[in-house]
């Protein structure tokens, strides 16, 4: 059965391994469980009911996933995206004052439109119109956003009021980022040295050792809890979860009150949530499926539109549940970084936030560091996508080096995308290139630089 529905021997895969890289996926984006019920349940932005936020991250995220494995064969997994969540909270709700209903019905409407457009080919047509030189730099930048995401979870990498970032203080924070740091960097080695060493699971296994280790730490009084900042206990609870909740959030989209709501404002937010959920999307399925070894002989994706369809379904029915947009996660590389190939690790991860309703206490315990190692890892391994980059063409070379540094930059795949494009076309429109240019690239480059000046 499995062999008939995941194409198992086609995709050069085992079970074993799909359900290994299905885990690891999983373990790399259960800090959204955490994370999500804190900035939607936010008191200074839309202030839902965290419980309620908790359940709808899992259901939507099960609902993605799944639909990602048996529509696409893909091992894609989608939860509530970083980022915009964030908008939806602070922008939409906080500075701009709506309601969080009137922001999930436009997450909802968005969810629509990207079904249509999804299945009118126009998704798929931005995809393929996306030069093979972007699409490799795409794929690194990507490497390099993740393990800065990577480095900020292990609190390696710290904000600074004179260069932005810097370095841990080691000595000055010890029970808390200094430990946090040390350990992620244990794990980080563990995870290369049993990579390089071929052992199944590495990835896995480096989460977990870290995860055991920083336990010790905090049952010896080496890592101390600050709940103010941001510490707390590594060591995972037992409690049960009030599925009541769901109530207070499950379809209150339709119930958005849009009396104090203009036509245009609503738009401008749907366009907003549009614009970087699409090319998140289309980023994370350019470098992720690129580094797999996914794109055929012309780059592009097979079963892309069931892929793009399956995404915008998770929106909708992410919207419904009580949930920002739900969109495909970079850190489904992790899985791929592990060896997965087929939707049966989607079915593996889809499960296990299914499963995360009822121990969502052990899940999200799980630290930043801990995820961490796999995060850094498997960002040098798509990072390695750049070598593929002709730097003697500069005309081809300068946009997918933008692309890349940008994305960790301004801490965005789709802004990447769009410095990328804009660049590209500028170039090769200026140095007499143009006829490498397709007509929806133009588009593409009218559409950002729309968007950098209206929105």
């Amino acid at each position: 059965m499995l062999e008939k529905l995941f194409k198992i021997n086609e995709n050069h895969t085992t079970v074993k391994t799909e359900v290994v890289a299905g885990i690891t996926t999983f373990m790399t984006m259960a800090y959204i469980l955490a994370v999500n019920p804190s900035l939607l349940g936010n008191e200074f932005g839309s202030n839902m009911d965290a419980t309620a936020v908790l359940i709808a991250t899992c259901l939507a995220s099960f609902v993605g996933t799944i639909a990602m494995a048996l529509l696409a064969n893909y091992p894609f997994a989608l939860a509530p995206g970083m980022g915009l969540n964030a908008y939806f909270s602070f922008t939409v709700c906080g500075a701009m004052g709506y309601s969080w209903q009137v922001a999930l019905m436009a997450v909802f409407v968005e969810g629509l439109i990207f079904i249509v457009l999804s299945l009118t080919n126009v998704r798929e047509a931005i995809f393929d119109a996306i030069p093979s030189t972007l699409k490799k730099g795409v794929s690194a930048g990507i490497g390099l956003f993740i393990a800065f995401i990577g480095l900020q979870g292990a609190h390696i990498v710290v904000a600074n009021d004179s260069t932005l970032v810097s370095y841990v203080d080691f000595a000055g924070n010890w029970n808390t980022q200094g430990i946090c740091a040390v350990l992620a960097l244990i794990g980080l080695m563990v995870t290369t040295v049993l990579y390089i060493k071929g052992v199944k699971g590495s990835i896995l296994i480096g989460i977990v050792v870290t995860w055991i280790l920083g336990i010790l730490m905090e049952v010896i009084g080496v890592y101390s809890i600050d709940v103010e900042n941001g510490f707390y206990s590594l060591i995972p609870t037992m409690g049960m979860t009030d599925f009541s909740a769901i109530g207070k959030t499950f379809g209150q989209c339709f119930s958005a009150d849009f009396s104090n709501v203009g036509i245009f404002n609503f738009i401008v937010v749907l366009l907003s949530f549009l614009f970087v959920d699409m090319f998140d999307t289309i980023g994370t399925l350019i470098g992720v499926s690129s580094k797999a070894g996914m794109l055929d002989k012309n780059e592009k994706l097979p079963r892309i539109k069931p892929a793009l369809l399956a995404d915008a379904i998770a929106t909708s029915v992410g919207a419904v549940f009580g949930t920002s947009t739900t969109t495909t996660f970079v850190e489904s590389s992790a899985g791929v970084g592990e060896g997965a190939r087929t939707g049966l690790a989607s079915i593996v991860t889809g499960f296990l936030f299914l499963l995360a309703i009822f121990f969502a206490p052990i899940f999200t315990a799980i630290p930043g560091f801990a995820t961490a190692p796999a995060l850094i890892f498997v960002g040098f391994l798509m990072v390695s996508s750049i070598l593929q980059v002709n730097f003697d063409d500069v005309a081809e070379a300068v946009p997918a080096y933008l692309c890349m540094a940008a994305m960790p930059l301004v801490y965005s795949i789709s802004e990447g995308i769009a410095i990328g494009v804009i660049s590209y076309v500028i170039i090769h429109v200026v140095c007499g290139k143009s006829k490498k240019i397709t007509p929806l690239m133009y588009v593409l480059a009218l559409l950002f630089i729309c968007k950098y000046i209206f929105l």
